[in-house]
């Protein structure tokens, strides 16, 4: 993972053709525009179009030069930029350095740039992690029978799919009832993907377990050091706890086709005292068969 710097991507194009690529390193060095201009011929930039999803920052570190100093020092015709940087160091300053040395450039502000940068820009704008709340329920909104039994409600597709999410998370965040009752592992059990499991948190007032991290309210997700995307498991309360703090950017939800009555709700109070409160809020991402199940993405609307 590219944390704490924002996974980057960036290619080069000469005549139709790829002639460089890159994206940001694990440990967020070196970055994707060092990588896809490295190795090039004297010239061989001169009348391509350097496309990067976020705008080449202008300040130098110890960790290596300024991505802007190395766009200018090999003369693409054109820089195609996704977002501006809104690190304080570079926001808009790249942009100007390098059209001041002759080179255009197009900032496009587009969605596709933005969602691959969304953990970074959330860290970087509202001091927060990118968090996505997952539910698994059944047709009727439970999440669990009324004894408390909750494995397993969803497939075994379903169920990969929930680790595939967790290897793409810095952390990952349950509740205490959730931890006392069923002692998640929170890991990452896919083949060749281990390695890939995200730091667990604990939202609780209690003492934290061995090799977990403890917050006592969602508003201190803020501490989270260089945690750019939250995944929050649950349980119920956790998941209204998150939601009536408006801190959910995405809802992953699971939906098993089983019917199960008197069982555990997937969500309590959220302090709502109008209907027409709730609407407006979400907005369908995408929706996908998963073996037996259906799996659907919301995204937060946001202003």
């Amino acid at each position: 993972m590219s944390r704490p710097n924002p996974a980057v991507g960036a290619i080069l194009v000469r005549d139709g053709r790829v002639v460089g690529r890159g994206w940001t390193q694990a440990g967020g060095r070196p970055h994707a525009e060092a990588v896809a201009l490295e190795g090039l011929a004297e010239g061989e930039a001169k009348g391509a179009v350097l496309y990067v999803t976020l705008e080449p920052c202008a300040h130098e570190s110890e960790r290596g030069p300024a991505c802007t100093d190395l766009v200018i020092a090999t003369r693409p015709s054109r820089v195609v930029i996704g977002q501006l940087d809104p690190d304080p160091r570079t926001a808009g300053l790249g942009v100007k350095r390098i059209e001041r040395a002759g080179i255009a450039v197009d900032v496009l502000g587009d969605d596709a740039s933005r969602a691959s940068l969304e953990g970074y820009l959330s860290r970087a704008t509202h001091n927060r992690p990118h968090v996505t709340l997952k539910l698994a329920m059944s047709l009727d909104g439970a999440i669990a029978l009324s004894s408390g039994e909750s494995q397993w409600i969803t497939g075994e597709v379903a169920r990969n799919h929930v680790h595939a999410q967790r290897a793409r998370h810095d952390a990952i965040l349950v509740g205490g009832a959730t931890w006392r009752k069923d002692r998640p592992r929170l890991d990452v059990r896919l083949p060749g993907l281990e390695a890939r499991s995200p730091e667990r948190f604990l939202l609780s007032r209690g003492v934290a377990p061995e090799g977990v991290r403890v917050i006592n309210r969602p508003d201190q997700i803020t501490e989270m050091d260089g945690v750019q995307y939250l995944y929050v498991e649950g349980g119920a309360g956790t998941a209204s706890s998150f939601l009536a703090e408006d801190l959910v950017d995405r809802l992953h939800i699971y939906c098993a086709p089983i019917i199960v009555g008197d069982g555990l709700r997937a969500i309590g109070d959220l302090g709502l005292d109008a209907l027409g409160d709730a609407h407006g809020r979400w907005r369908m991402g995408e929706s996908r068969q998963l073996g037996s199940d259906r799996f659907t993405a919301y995204l937060r609307t946001r202003t």
